[in-house]
């Protein structure tokens, strides 16, 4: 039984309810990093990269009121304990945005298209993970370590520890964001990806929350952190097969609740079905985009979701570079499987 009382327990309660939020998004608001992406470029129609925006500016309103009322200690985050590296975080943002065009989906999408029966998505989670662990700590470490050697933080990190007015920075930023997004697109005609595109960024400040609480409970044995779909998909792995020896933490229950959530989803609406990998040329395709994205995630210093959504909820300098970075190698990888680049006759 859990003892809320428990740093671990809290912190994996605190992924497992903010897990089943993004899994219901996914399956029901159609919440999707390359879907948003290829929609844009290729259908005309933003409106889920719209979705994003909203999902970005309520996690920096929400993150950054909780910032200023004392309830998160940034210096305990990931993102600004460490010194962000630029050459890192556009080599790994491409390198992680070319390899989701190729397998069709990020961890996140892949974790939410598994919870709906698709298995070749486990192709996809279980390569990632692994792939992200070789470079943290395996072989490719030295490597890693040798070409981007980590520091300690050198000066501010994000926005508000420039400006030193959280709740202000937050407020402009975060309503600016949103105001963008719901600008044009038909938004205003949309309000179910409006009603996601919030409960996202709203699961986003629940895991720094809960993980704060989780690192008190604990005198700050454990971290703080929020949601990303790298790393972690690593460490559910290795808890499956240590289970007996360490407890679930934040990222297991964020992991767990993306595939409940995305399960729920799709057997509330009718979707959930058993589907496998019947072309071997694809299956190829989707295990080496997965066995990319798990190195670009950890230059970068997180996903899709990890830089793209946690990251960007604290402003961090690293999070739109990351982003942009992404969505410029995600839309050379589609690209290169819709059109070619054969040169036009």
């Amino acid at each position: 039984m859990f003892d809320f009382g428990d740093g671990a327990a809290i912190a994996a309660l605190a992924g497992l309810f903010g897990g089943i939020v993004l899994g219901l998004a996914a399956r029901l608001g159609r919440f999707c990093t390359l879907g948003a992406i290829e929609d844009a470029l290729y259908s005309s129609d933003s409106r889920r990269l719209r979705m994003w925006g909203v999902a970005i500016g309520t996690a920096i309103l929400c993150t950054h009121v909780a910032l200023a009322a004392g309830w998160i200690d940034p210096a305990q985050t990931f993102f600004l304990s460490r010194q962000w590296s630029l050459p890192a975080t556009v080599i790994g943002g491409l390198v992680f945005g070319y390899g989701m065009a190729l397998s069709g989906n990020c961890g996140y999408g892949a974790l939410a298209r598994l919870g709906g029966g698709d298995l070749r998505s486990l192709v996809i989670v279980v390569v990632m993970g692994l792939t992200a662990y070789i470079t943290i700590s395996g072989p490719l470490a030295f490597l890693r370590v040798a070409v981007f050697p980590e520091y300690p933080p050198e000066g501010p990190q994000a926005l508000f520890q420039l400006t030193g007015a959280p709740l202000l920075t937050g407020g402009l930023v975060g309503g600016a964001v949103i105001a963008a997004a719901l600008s044009g697109g038909g938004m205003t005609r949309a309000p179910r990806f409006i009603g996601w595109g919030v409960l996202v960024g709203l699961a986003i400040t629940s895991g720094w929350l809960g993980t704060q609480w989780a690192a008190t409970a604990s005198f700050g044995a454990l971290h703080v952190e929020s949601h990303s779909f790298a790393r972690p998909l690593g460490e559910s792995l290795l808890w499956l097969m240590t289970a007996s020896a360490a407890a679930p933490g934040f990222a297991v229950g964020s992991v767990t609740g993306v595939l409940l959530g995305a399960f729920l989803g799709s057997w509330r609406k009718g979707h959930f079905r058993w589907e496998a990998c019947e072309d071997p040329r694809e299956l190829k395709r989707q295990i080496l985009g997965a066995a990319l994205m798990g190195p670009g995630a950890v230059l970068a210093a997180g996903c899709s979701v990890g830089q793209g959504l946690s990251a960007f909820s604290l402003l961090t300098f690293s999070a739109p570079v990351a982003l942009l970075s992404i969505f410029v190698g995600a839309a050379f990888g589609l690209r290169q499987l819709i059109v070619g680049f054969a040169p036009a006759e």
